[in-house]
């Protein structure tokens, strides 16, 4: 075949497609039309009657009463669902709502196109209510409304975005809550430990005040002992004077020279035992001691105390501190034994 001859036929055939290619066009144009005028605007109409208006925009639910439904026939479970979609009650308030009247219709009529369509077109504006539910934190009505877009559409992937949502709000709430706990605990426990502190010391400076109180007490015991230790050390001075002077003044009975025993020339002095003092013991000590002939005492010995070991020490020491004049015989001074007991009182030791 020459080219003159495939070029006619070509040319033959994309004649014969156009007028095909534009009859197939002008069908499905037809088609269109008429799926506008016979199908898409009858439900329109049939979807703007039953809501009344479109409702882009949820609100708060109304306080509204829940209805008996029980009571009521299907053309008055349509009419309060147009009624509720006029008012903007969607999915809320509970019991008197119209997802749950249109769910009502669906339960006495199951194929009742109406209520199916009407469910289907609002679950978009059902599911931004359940957002802004869940925004304000009202758990439990979210998750009524949640379970309610279930029953109409429960493999849709709207509902697991609210769920998600909702669980993702109470986490939150649990953690401020948590955290409202820890900071009150917190503080509580800070308020404790000042208390505690503060107790404490308080209690320290009542024991420390009491502590100097008692050591006044015991200075001013001390101070006291002394003074009247000061005056019987005195007193004691002034006899032993007077008993030397006398001693002096008597002749001897054998004539050869002065005889007497050894005599104290200065008080003899104590020193109350501290431990005795806070105890406000009191008792006395029976010694013996050597007055050697230069006055000077020795070999001391307790022999007697009452109570036991408590004075000992403190009696040896004023025996020893004690000035004597030693004994004479005949004018010349010997060692002699000598045997003291030593009061220790509170009122002055003696």
């Amino acid at each position: 075949m020459d080219t003159r001859k495939i070029r006619l036929a070509r040319s033959r055939a994309r004649g014969a497609i156009k007028p095909l290619t534009i009859a197939v066009l002008g069908i499905v144009g037809a088609l269109a039309v008429a799926s506008w005028f016979l199908i898409i605007k009858p439900h329109e109409e049939l979807v703007s009657v039953d809501l009344g208006s479109h409702p882009s925009t949820p609100v708060a639910a109304q306080q509204v009463a829940p209805v008996n439904v029980e009571a009521m026939s299907l053309n008055d479970l349509l009419a309060n669902a147009r009624k509720a979609m006029n008012e903007q009650r969607v999915i809320a308030p509970a019991g008197n709502n119209a997802f749950e009247f249109y769910l009502d219709v669906l339960q006495k009529q199951p194929g009742n196109q109406t209520a199916a369509d009407a469910l289907r077109e609002t679950f978009p504006f059902a599911a931004n209510n359940v957002e802004q539910v869940i925004n304000q934190r009202d758990f439990n009505e979210a998750q009524r409304e949640i379970d309610l877009l279930a029953k109409v559409d429960p493999t849709n992937y709207t509902l697991t975005i609210l769920r998600s949502k909702l669980d993702a709000q109470r986490k939150t709430l649990d953690e401020e809550q948590q955290k409202q706990l820890d900071t009150q605990h917190q503080a509580d426990l800070a308020a404790q430990q000042k208390a505690a502190a503060d107790k404490a010391a308080t209690d320290k400076a009542a024991a420390d005040k009491a502590a100097a109180d008692k050591a006044a007490q015991e200075q001013a015991a001390l101070a006291a002992a002394k003074a009247k230790q000061q005056e019987a050390d005195k007193a004691a001075a002034t006899k032993a004077a007077t008993s030397t002077q006398v001693a002096a003044n008597t002749p001897s009975s054998s004539g050869g020279g002065e005889t007497r025993d050894a005599i104290p020339v200065s008080s003899i002095r104590v020193q109350y035992p501290a431990n005795a003092l806070r105890n406000n013991l009191e008792g006395w000590v029976d010694v013996a001691f050597t007055v050697n002939a230069d006055g000077t005492v020795g070999n001391v010995q307790v022999v007697g105390a009452q109570p036991r070991h408590v004075f000992d020490s403190a009696a040896i020491e004023a025996i020893r501190r004690a000035k004597f004049s030693p004994a004479l015989r005949d004018g010349v001074a010997v060692e002699s034994q000598q045997h003291q007991r030593i009061q220790f009182s509170l009122g002055g030791a003696q």
